[in-house]
């Protein structure tokens, strides 16, 4: 039975299912030859700030040759209110390069709170956007019994596969994925098999497939009912939030084995594969543990994983804990597979490593760019000798960097990063109260891809806080020909 999807604006289409050309590039190496971002879609979030005002995607001018440079040229509101925008992804990326058929004209906008998940259309003026369709919130809960949307990734069939966090009550118990048609239909809980007894994920978050290796992973953050209240350590000790990798067959779906990480990897996040669609490597970032995890297939088929980077945490003084760690909440992988970048949203800084060998990442940039340490702010951190310190964070163009770094995305050639500065409202609100009333930012790090090294753009600064309706929260960003993080290759 087709799903009762809402249309907002008929949109012409043809066939968009997934041999010819079609969208994105046929490797990566080829992607990193693509033409330089221009326009970056961000999402900006009103939900949980007290502003009773609809989330919107914003459409950020990144043509240094643009008179509309560093600013946001158009805003597009959701049509509800209290939907917090989180991620997002394509209705087709390079998975479907050999489709001639298929288009990278929608922009999949999961509502991490509402449920409600937007195709927005961005072939039609790509520097305004509209909303092309709506899938309400109540038929998925009713058709699959999954809430809270995360991750949304194409399949090379022109489907479109949407992780979920837990049921409609917040418990985790509900998590799993959701799998809706080309034309954003609901078709099944992800596919059949994966709704088999014990083949759902203990908790919810990110994934990432390898057809060759006919595999997916997927991550674990934790409980709705818990993470949506706010962090308290307690829920970590009584189970609420995930320390495990669910590896599943592809395109089967069974899940094939649970991985343990244990201490080491409490609150495993993003998760990428190398792009090199014929490695069978990739890595995950640990939130609270703060630590970069390698996982890797072995000779009989089972995959296992190793701690490449641990960020220590650092004692301080005027914080509610002795000891802060990182907390690790997105890294990416450049398209060449020669370096990674990671973001410590507590700390303020972000890192480069090199990962060509992929067992030994070694740092080569390194640059704070917020944070609760940062120079003028009450917290300190303690030295060994009982003497304390801060960071210096620099201003850009006069403007003082607020929070701490937390989204990131890298231009296709791997010489651009950008960073916004908004986690999730309710964690923003209580590590980083001063969002609520300044809103976040975008700021652009320039990238040493040949010895490695990061520096701060001194001209680039897009500020959410000079917003029409007031302050937002900058958070995930997409180019509209695709990137690093959104583009699968088969």
């Amino acid at each position: 039975m087709a799903t009762e999807t809402k249309v907002i604006a008929p949109v012409g289409s043809g066939e968009k299912g997934c041999c010819k050309s079609g969208p994105g590039y046929a490797t990566p190496l080829a992607a990193m030859s693509g033409p330089r971002e221009k326009l970056i879609y961000v999402i900006a979030v009103y939900t949980g700030t007290g502003r009773e005002k609809p989330d919107y995607l914003a459409t950020v001018d990144v043509d240094p040759s643009s008179a509309t440079y560093c600013s946001v040229i158009h805003r597009l509101p959701m049509p509800f209110l209290g939907d917090e925008l989180h991620h997002s992804g394509w209705n087709s990326c390079s998975s479907c390069h050999g489709d001639a058929s298929a288009d990278r004209r929608y922009l999949v906008l999961p509502s991490f709170i509402s449920g409600r998940i937007y195709a927005i259309d961005t072939k039609a003026d790509p520097r305004a956007p509209s909303l092309y369709k709506y899938v309400d919130p109540k038929e998925i809960a009713e058709k699959t019994g999954l809430a809270f949307p995360h991750t949304t990734h194409c399949l090379g069939s022109g489907e479109i596969l949407v992780s979920c966090l837990g049921d409609k009550d917040g418990n985790a118990q509900g998590s799993g994925f959701l799998l809706l048609d080309s034309d954003f239909n609901i078709k099944n809980r992800g596919f059949l098999r994966w709704e088999k007894p014990g083949h759902s994920p203990l908790f919810g978050y990110d994934f990432w497939y390898q057809p060759r290796h006919k595999t997916m992973i997927s991550t674990s953050l934790g409980a709705p009912k818990a993470f949506s209240k706010g962090f308290d350590l307690q829920d970590v000790a009584d189970g609420f939030y995930g320390s495990h990798l669910h590896v599943y067959s592809w395109p089967g779906g069974e899940m094939k084995q649970l991985i343990d990480l244990g201490d080491t990897g409490l609150i495993p996040l993003e998760i990428r594969f190398l792009h090199d669609p014929s490695k069978d490597i990739g890595y995950v970032g640990s939130a609270l543990s703060s630590n970069m995890i390698r996982f890797f297939k072995n000779s009989d088929e089972s995959w296992s994983h190793e701690v490449v980077i641990s960020v220590k945490p650092i004692k301080v003084q005027n914080w509610v804990l002795p000891e802060m760690p990182g907390l690790i909440t997105d890294f990416l992988i450049s398209l060449d597979d020669r370096f990674f970048y990671f973001v410590n949203w507590l700390h303020g800084d972000i890192r480069q490593y090199n990962i060509e060998d992929p067992k030994n990442p070694v740092l080569t940039g390194q640059i704070w760019v917020g944070g609760l340490l940062q120079k003028g702010g009450p917290v300190k951190a303690v030295r060994e000798d009982g003497g304390t310190y801060q960071f210096d964070v620099p201003q850009i163009k006069g403007k003082s960097l607020r929070g701490g770094p937390q989204m990131i995305q890298l231009s296709l050639d791997g010489k651009r990063l950008y960073a916004t500065n908004s986690l999730y409202s309710v964690w923003d609100r209580q590590f980083y109260p001063e969002l609520m009333d300044k809103g976040s930012h975008i700021i652009q790090i320039d990238v040493d891809t040949v010895k490695g090294g990061l520096s701060i753009n001194p001209d680039f600064f897009v500020d959410f806080g000079d917003e029409p309706d007031g302050p937002a929260l900058a958070h995930e960003m997409r180019y509209p020909g695709g990137d690093c993080t959104s583009d699968i290759w088969i």
